[in-house]
């Protein structure tokens, strides 16, 4: 059963136009999907007519398993990913208005025995390589979804394996991207404590969750998550990804309701997550993210970027520009 599913008629109800088309942007979390069990197909040109709502200059493409080796050490098929995400980087440049992708972030597991030799061979495969996201999201609670493969507790940071390949990561250079519920935030403060010199971006805010058994906990959820992500924001070396919360797990159910949610009401739902975040981390280690297609389930390309140009609006020039653009271009070395 799809978690995410486009309703493009649906979509098309919003008539809301993009403010301030001048803003530059760097959209540092996106993905390409085809075919795929879970989520809808998404390729560049549906990239692009998305970005061009917006001045999105560049972009990060965000590992999702896509377009694996089919083949050959089944360690290295996940390189398939960093090779495909080349060609479609390689198509773009012939298009050098339209939005181009600057970086990404490929996945392995960092418990294999032979992580380095995974990560040797993405970064041989294109030099858009910046290193990996492995996703360790994981609750009690079988509503809520996308539990993992491989994921059967909330602490995969703190496993002793996990950590002999952060290691090596941090060794090489490479940076992280985490994604987990945000009940597991402790483990990643913990994890970037040990490791002060690897760069390490949150994404999605964190997730804070609101289905299962978060349901109708929402002020609870937004205590624990407010207090854990204020001691994460401690560490110099962890970023923020601002955005992500229009996906399911988050439960505000934008996607059930009779039209798509305007900018407006996704500042009133969202702005106090947001503002936190900045207020703790900084905007110079705070990056506006669309998570696109997965957010574009319940809200469009032109509204989403809109409600943060609005939330962000409150910042000066230079700090705009840092959450817009800066934050993102200098952690992925853009």
């Amino acid at each position: 059963m799809a978690i995410v599913v486009l309703n493009e008629d649906w979509l098309a109800q919003s008539t809301e136009l993009a403010i301030d088309t001048s803003r530059r942007i760097i959209d540092p979390h996106h993905h390409f999907f085809k075919d795929t069990e879970h989520f809808p197909d998404y390729d560049l040109d549906m990239l692009w007519a998305d970005t061009a709502t917006h001045k999105v200059e560049k972009t990060v493409y965000l590992q999702c398993w896509e377009g694996y080796r089919q083949d050959g050490p089944e360690h290295l098929q996940c390189v398939g990913e960093t090779e495909g995400v080349a060609a479609i980087a390689a198509r773009a440049a012939q298009r050098p208005q339209a939005a181009q992708i600057g970086a990404m972030m490929g996945e392995a597991d960092l418990r294999h025995p032979r992580a380095r030799e995974v990560l040797e061979a993405h970064c041989a495969a294109s030099p858009l390589f910046r290193g990996i996201r492995q996703i360790v999201a994981w609750d009690e609670s079988s509503e809520v979804l996308f539990i993992m493969d491989g994921v059967s507790h909330r602490n995969v940071y703190g496993e002793k394996d996990f950590r002999a390949g952060f290691k090596v990561l941090t060794d090489m250079g490479l940076r992280f991207d985490a994604w987990h519920y945000h009940p597991q935030t402790p483990h990643l403060t913990a994890l970037a404590r040990d490791f002060p010199d690897t760069p390490i971006v949150l994404d999605h805010l964190g997730t804070p969750v609101g289905i299962g058994q978060y349901a109708g906990h929402e002020e609870e959820v937004y205590r624990i998550w407010a207090r854990d992500l204020a001691e994460l924001a401690t560490c110099p070396n962890v970023s923020i990804k601002l955005g992500g919360m229009a996906m399911p797990w988050n439960g505000f159910h934008f996607e059930q309701a009779a039209a798509p949610p305007n900018s407006d009401l996704l500042v009133e739902k969202w702005a106090r997550y947001f503002h936190h975040a900045i207020e703790h981390f900084g905007p110079e280690r705070c990056m506006f993210e669309s998570n696109f297609p997965v957010d574009k389930c319940a809200v469009t390309y032109a509204s989403l970027w809109n409600a943060y140009k609005k939330m962000a609006a409150r910042y000066s020039e230079a700090e705009q520009d840092a959450m817009f653009r800066g934050a993102a271009a200098r952690f992925y070395g853009l």
